[in-house]
């Protein structure tokens, strides 16, 4: 419409109907319109609409066009699920959360591999990557489902007992990561897509999400650092872990004994 009005500019003042007289003519002087003139008028009616139809057809082919080359473009600027911060380091931001389908990295220990087929279930309800699910698992309870911390924090993401509701089962495996994972995928939101900043919020709460290393406690900065280590590690697509075995070395390798005794995996 907006196409057709332009195009016509004063030509649209020429057809004016027989309810508004005193512009019925385009020329100054008295002169009856002839068949040829409304000919031409139609003529020129339909220039117009063809015009305006073309026009349209080419705005809607182009634009998509160039907006898929942007994105082409930013996409091979950088690596899948990476953006480039303004001080220039990568930050593993949301595209991230398809990078990993049918399973889990092979990195992680057999005790949380046990759990693949839901970490991946699981971490399609929040449109997460199951590795993140995964390395959240690998840290807090290492596939332990009856873990319980010194703090209270319980199952296998080790979620506190305020995130859930009234009759709820903490432990139950399925409520404890709908529990867990909802408030990674906040802190995720809260840190525009930046991954590892989530990590840091998960452990240390949405203030440590909002903060940085100067400003995070000696166990969110453990956190962090183990975290990215591994889901680092994890994309890589190494078979495995460096900074894992670190995290096994460090004391995780107990927990996962532990694991291993509940799950009956020895």
């Amino acid at each position: 419409m907006t196409v057709y009005g332009e195009t016509l500019g004063t030509s649209y003042q020429v057809l004016q109907t027989p309810l508004n007289q005193e512009d019925y003519y385009f020329q100054p002087e008295y002169r009856p319109q002839t068949p040829v003139d409304i000919v031409n008028q139609r003529m020129m009616i339909i220039l117009a609409v063809v015009l305006g139809m073309v026009v349209t057809a080419v705005i809607t082919i182009t634009i998509p066009r160039l907006l898929n080359q942007e994105q082409s473009t930013v996409i091979e600027t950088t690596n899948p699920g990476e953006t480039v911060g303004e001080d220039g380091e990568t930050a593993v931001s949301a595209p991230a959360a398809a990078m990993t389908k049918g399973g889990i990295s092979p990195i992680f220990s057999p005790q949380v591999q046990h759990w693949a087929p839901q970490i991946v279930a699981w971490a399609a309800q929040y449109g997460l990557d199951p590795d993140i699910a995964a390395t959240i698992m690998q840290i807090e309870s290492c596939g332990d489902p009856q873990a319980v911390s010194g703090a209270g924090a319980q199952g296998l993401f080790q979620v506190m007992p305020f995130h859930f509701t009234a009759g709820e089962t903490m432990l139950d495996p399925d409520t404890n990561a709908a529990r867990g994972l909802a408030y990674y995928a906040e802190r995720l939101v809260q840190t525009g897509g930046d991954v590892f900043q989530a990590f840091a919020g998960y452990n240390g709460g949405h203030v440590a999400a909002a903060g940085n290393w100067n400003t995070w406690a000696n166990e969110t900065q453990r956190y962090y650092t183990w975290s990215k280590g591994i889901y680092e590690d994890a994309k890589s697509g190494a078979a495995t872990s460096t900074t894992l075995q670190q995290w096994m070395q460090a004391g995780g390798a107990s927990l996962c004994q532990q694991a291993s005794n509940r799950l009956n995996l020895n």
